[in-house]
Protein backbone atom coordinates (compact mmCIF):
# COMPACT_ATOMS: atom_id res chain seq x y z
CA UNK A 1 0.00 0.00 0.00
CA UNK A 2 1.39 3.45 -0.58
CA UNK A 3 -0.24 5.02 2.47
CA UNK A 4 1.87 4.86 4.87
CA UNK A 5 2.96 6.69 8.34
CA UNK A 6 5.91 8.84 8.40
CA UNK A 7 8.24 9.21 11.15
CA UNK A 8 6.87 12.53 12.23
CA UNK A 9 3.37 11.35 11.50
CA UNK A 10 0.83 11.40 13.90
CA UNK A 11 -0.50 8.12 15.87
CA UNK A 12 -3.29 6.37 13.70
CA UNK A 13 -6.95 7.02 14.67
CA UNK A 14 -9.13 4.78 15.26
CA UNK A 15 -13.40 4.92 14.46
CA UNK A 16 -16.34 3.44 15.37
CA UNK A 17 -18.61 2.59 12.35
CA UNK A 18 -22.63 0.90 12.13
CA UNK A 19 -21.99 -2.62 11.20
CA UNK A 20 -25.18 -2.81 9.84
CA UNK A 21 -24.80 0.62 7.59
CA UNK A 22 -21.27 -0.78 6.32
CA UNK A 23 -23.42 -3.72 5.41
CA UNK A 24 -25.46 -1.79 2.91
CA UNK A 25 -22.00 0.32 1.52
CA UNK A 26 -22.84 2.89 3.86
CA UNK A 27 -20.57 4.95 6.06
CA UNK A 28 -22.42 5.85 9.51
CA UNK A 29 -19.75 6.63 12.56
CA UNK A 30 -21.18 5.49 15.90
CA UNK A 31 -19.57 6.48 19.64
CA UNK A 32 -17.25 3.78 20.92
CA UNK A 33 -19.33 1.02 22.76
CA UNK A 34 -22.61 1.63 20.97
CA UNK A 35 -24.54 -1.27 19.79
CA UNK A 36 -23.24 -2.84 16.57
CA UNK A 37 -20.46 -0.93 16.14
CA UNK A 38 -17.22 -2.14 14.72
CA UNK A 39 -13.61 -0.40 15.31
CA UNK A 40 -11.77 0.40 12.56
CA UNK A 41 -8.02 1.78 12.58
CA UNK A 42 -6.63 3.94 9.75
CA UNK A 43 -4.04 2.83 7.65
CA UNK A 44 -1.92 5.20 7.55
CA UNK A 45 -1.07 8.98 6.38
CA UNK A 46 -1.38 9.57 2.60
CA UNK A 47 1.91 9.93 1.25
CA UNK A 48 3.06 13.44 -0.91
CA UNK A 49 1.88 13.22 -4.32
CA UNK A 50 -0.18 10.25 -4.42
CA UNK A 51 -4.40 10.85 -4.66
CA UNK A 52 -6.63 8.46 -3.52
CA UNK A 53 -10.54 8.26 -4.01
CA UNK A 54 -13.10 5.95 -3.27
CA UNK A 55 -15.30 4.18 -6.29
CA UNK A 56 -18.15 2.25 -6.98
CA UNK A 57 -16.47 -0.88 -8.53
CA UNK A 58 -19.34 -1.41 -10.44
CA UNK A 59 -20.11 1.67 -12.26
CA UNK A 60 -17.04 3.38 -11.86
CA UNK A 61 -18.08 6.47 -10.62
CA UNK A 62 -16.75 8.07 -7.56
CA UNK A 63 -18.20 7.80 -4.15
CA UNK A 64 -18.99 10.96 -1.51
CA UNK A 65 -17.75 10.46 2.61
CA UNK A 66 -20.45 8.37 3.45
CA UNK A 67 -20.07 5.29 0.91
CA UNK A 68 -17.74 2.27 1.27
CA UNK A 69 -16.40 1.50 -2.30
CA UNK A 70 -13.51 0.16 -3.88
CA UNK A 71 -9.84 2.47 -3.06
CA UNK A 72 -8.45 3.87 -6.14
CA UNK A 73 -4.86 5.29 -6.29
CA UNK A 74 -3.35 7.54 -8.49
CA UNK A 75 0.50 8.24 -8.17
CA UNK A 76 4.14 8.75 -10.03
CA UNK A 77 5.30 5.15 -9.18
CA UNK A 78 1.33 3.22 -9.63
CA UNK A 79 2.80 0.16 -11.63
CA UNK A 80 1.39 -0.50 -15.59
CA UNK A 81 1.43 -4.42 -15.49
CA UNK A 82 2.93 -7.44 -14.52
CA UNK A 83 3.95 -10.15 -16.30
CA UNK A 84 1.75 -12.98 -16.98
CA UNK A 85 1.35 -16.36 -18.79
CA UNK A 86 -2.25 -16.31 -18.63
CA UNK A 87 -3.09 -13.76 -21.29
CA UNK A 88 -5.22 -11.73 -19.17
CA UNK A 89 -3.89 -8.40 -20.58
CA UNK A 90 -7.85 -7.05 -20.34
CA UNK A 91 -7.83 -7.46 -16.19
CA UNK A 92 -4.69 -6.07 -16.32
CA UNK A 93 -6.03 -2.84 -18.28
CA UNK A 94 -8.93 -2.57 -16.00
CA UNK A 95 -6.90 -2.71 -13.05
CA UNK A 96 -3.71 -0.71 -13.34
CA UNK A 97 -5.05 1.84 -15.96
CA UNK A 98 -8.63 2.71 -15.00
CA UNK A 99 -10.72 5.51 -15.18
CA UNK A 100 -13.80 6.96 -13.68
CA UNK A 101 -17.02 7.10 -15.88
CA UNK A 102 -17.89 10.44 -14.52
CA UNK A 103 -15.99 13.67 -12.98
CA UNK A 104 -11.97 13.38 -13.54
CA UNK A 105 -12.49 11.41 -16.49
CA UNK A 106 -8.79 11.94 -17.76
CA UNK A 107 -6.83 10.85 -14.18
CA UNK A 108 -5.78 7.20 -14.64
CA UNK A 109 -6.13 5.18 -11.23
CA UNK A 110 -5.29 1.70 -10.14
CA UNK A 111 -7.43 0.03 -8.75
CA UNK A 112 -6.21 -2.16 -5.50
CA UNK A 113 -9.37 -4.35 -5.03
CA UNK A 114 -10.00 -2.92 -1.44
CA UNK A 115 -12.96 -1.71 0.02
CA UNK A 116 -12.39 1.32 2.46
CA UNK A 117 -13.14 4.70 2.62
CA UNK A 118 -11.49 8.29 3.20
CA UNK A 119 -11.82 10.36 6.76
CA UNK A 120 -10.45 13.79 7.38
CA UNK A 121 -9.21 13.64 10.92
CA UNK A 122 -8.30 15.88 14.00
CA UNK A 123 -5.09 15.51 14.07
CA UNK A 124 -2.36 17.09 12.48
CA UNK A 125 1.12 15.80 11.27
CA UNK A 126 4.63 17.81 11.49
CA UNK A 127 3.96 20.73 9.15
CA UNK A 128 0.57 20.99 11.34
CA UNK A 129 -1.94 19.99 8.49
CA UNK A 130 -4.95 17.82 9.77
CA UNK A 131 -4.41 15.03 7.38
CA UNK A 132 -6.75 12.75 5.22
CA UNK A 133 -7.04 9.14 6.85
CA UNK A 134 -7.60 5.63 4.91
CA UNK A 135 -9.75 3.47 6.15
CA UNK A 136 -9.23 -0.26 4.78
CA UNK A 137 -12.70 -2.45 5.49
CA UNK A 138 -11.64 -5.63 3.37
CA UNK A 139 -10.74 -7.01 -0.08
CA UNK A 140 -13.90 -6.86 -2.52
CA UNK A 141 -13.32 -10.69 -3.95
CA UNK A 142 -13.79 -11.95 -0.67
CA UNK A 143 -16.98 -10.10 0.50
CA UNK A 144 -20.32 -12.15 -0.04
CA UNK A 145 -23.65 -10.82 -1.29
CA UNK A 146 -26.20 -12.30 0.86
CA UNK A 147 -29.76 -11.18 1.41
CA UNK A 148 -29.06 -7.53 -0.82
CA UNK A 149 -26.32 -6.74 1.64
CA UNK A 150 -22.33 -7.27 1.95
CA UNK A 151 -21.26 -9.12 4.39
CA UNK A 152 -17.00 -9.64 4.88
CA UNK A 153 -16.36 -13.31 5.81
CA UNK A 154 -14.20 -12.13 8.56
CA UNK A 155 -16.68 -10.83 10.66
CA UNK A 156 -18.69 -14.02 10.70
CA UNK A 157 -15.55 -16.35 11.36
CA UNK A 158 -14.70 -14.05 14.32
CA UNK A 159 -18.22 -14.57 15.61
CA UNK A 160 -17.93 -18.41 15.32
CA UNK A 161 -14.81 -18.49 17.07
CA UNK A 162 -15.49 -17.00 20.00
CA UNK A 163 -18.68 -19.47 20.36
CA UNK A 164 -16.59 -22.00 21.47
CA UNK A 165 -13.16 -23.15 22.79
CA UNK A 166 -12.95 -26.25 20.99
CA UNK A 167 -13.33 -23.78 17.56
CA UNK A 168 -9.88 -23.47 16.52
CA UNK A 169 -10.18 -21.79 13.13
CA UNK A 170 -13.45 -21.02 11.02
CA UNK A 171 -13.63 -20.21 7.42
CA UNK A 172 -17.21 -18.82 5.46
CA UNK A 173 -17.85 -19.20 1.76
CA UNK A 174 -21.20 -18.67 0.13
CA UNK A 175 -22.85 -22.13 -2.56
CA UNK A 176 -25.80 -21.09 -4.37
CA UNK A 177 -27.53 -18.82 -2.44
CA UNK A 178 -26.20 -20.76 1.24
CA UNK A 179 -23.93 -19.51 3.36
CA UNK A 180 -21.67 -22.31 4.38
CA UNK A 181 -19.57 -22.80 7.49
CA UNK A 182 -16.68 -24.56 8.12
CA UNK A 183 -15.14 -25.03 11.10
CA UNK A 184 -11.73 -26.65 12.85
CA UNK A 185 -12.29 -28.96 16.17
CA UNK A 186 -10.02 -29.52 18.58
CA UNK A 187 -11.61 -31.96 20.56
CA UNK A 188 -13.23 -35.21 20.55
CA UNK A 189 -15.79 -36.05 17.87
CA UNK A 190 -18.45 -35.92 20.24
CA UNK A 191 -18.67 -32.58 20.32
CA UNK A 192 -19.15 -31.97 16.61
CA UNK A 193 -22.59 -32.43 16.70
CA UNK A 194 -22.89 -29.62 19.49
CA UNK A 195 -21.22 -27.42 17.54
CA UNK A 196 -23.59 -27.11 14.80
CA UNK A 197 -26.57 -25.05 17.17
CA UNK A 198 -23.89 -23.01 18.93
CA UNK A 199 -22.91 -21.73 15.30
CA UNK A 200 -26.16 -21.25 14.01
CA UNK A 201 -27.18 -19.10 16.78
CA UNK A 202 -24.58 -16.94 17.04
CA UNK A 203 -24.82 -16.11 13.04
CA UNK A 204 -28.11 -15.83 13.82
CA UNK A 205 -28.33 -13.07 16.46
CA UNK A 206 -25.07 -11.32 15.72
CA UNK A 207 -25.45 -11.07 11.78
CA UNK A 208 -29.19 -11.79 11.03
CA UNK A 209 -28.33 -14.79 8.50
CA UNK A 210 -29.30 -17.94 8.27
CA UNK A 211 -26.29 -20.34 8.13
CA UNK A 212 -27.09 -23.46 5.52
CA UNK A 213 -24.34 -25.79 5.77
CA UNK A 214 -22.17 -26.52 8.94
CA UNK A 215 -18.97 -28.46 7.91
CA UNK A 216 -16.63 -29.73 11.11
CA UNK A 217 -13.42 -30.55 10.22
CA UNK A 218 -10.45 -31.54 11.63
CA UNK A 219 -7.67 -29.06 12.37
CA UNK A 220 -5.39 -28.27 9.62
CA UNK A 221 -8.11 -28.52 6.56
CA UNK A 222 -8.59 -25.32 5.97
CA UNK A 223 -6.00 -23.82 3.64
CA UNK A 224 -3.99 -20.81 4.82
CA UNK A 225 -1.07 -19.71 2.21
CA UNK A 226 2.60 -18.22 3.74
CA UNK A 227 1.23 -15.12 4.31
CA UNK A 228 -1.30 -16.39 6.91
CA UNK A 229 -4.40 -15.87 4.54
CA UNK A 230 -6.98 -18.55 4.61
CA UNK A 231 -7.54 -19.76 1.11
CA UNK A 232 -11.54 -19.52 1.03
CA UNK A 233 -11.68 -20.49 -2.65
CA UNK A 234 -10.01 -23.52 -2.43
CA UNK A 235 -11.76 -24.80 0.63
CA UNK A 236 -15.19 -24.05 -1.64
CA UNK A 237 -13.44 -26.40 -4.01
CA UNK A 238 -12.76 -28.63 -1.83
CA UNK A 239 -16.12 -28.91 -0.23
CA UNK A 240 -17.79 -29.65 -3.97
CA UNK A 241 -15.59 -32.16 -4.73
CA UNK A 242 -16.32 -33.51 -1.44
CA UNK A 243 -12.61 -33.93 -0.58
CA UNK A 244 -12.46 -32.13 2.93
CA UNK A 245 -13.24 -35.53 4.97
CA UNK A 246 -14.89 -34.00 7.48
CA UNK A 247 -16.18 -34.82 10.88
CA UNK A 248 -19.70 -33.88 10.75
CA UNK A 249 -22.00 -32.35 7.96
CA UNK A 250 -25.47 -30.88 9.21
CA UNK A 251 -27.30 -29.31 6.26
CA UNK A 252 -30.42 -26.61 7.08
CA UNK A 253 -31.75 -26.19 3.46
Amino acid sequence: MVCKDGTSGPDPTTVYVDMRALRHDRVRLVERGSPHSLPLMESGKILPGVRIIIANPETKGPLGDSHLGEIWVHSAHNASGYFTIYGDESLQSDHFNSRLSFGDTQTVWARTGYLGFLRRTDLTDANGERHDALYVVGALDEAMELRGMRYHPIDIETSVIRAHKSITECAVFTWTNLLVVVVELDGSEQEALDLVPLVTNVVLEEHYLIVGVVVVVDVGVIPINSRGEKQRMHLRDGFLADQLDPIYVAYNM
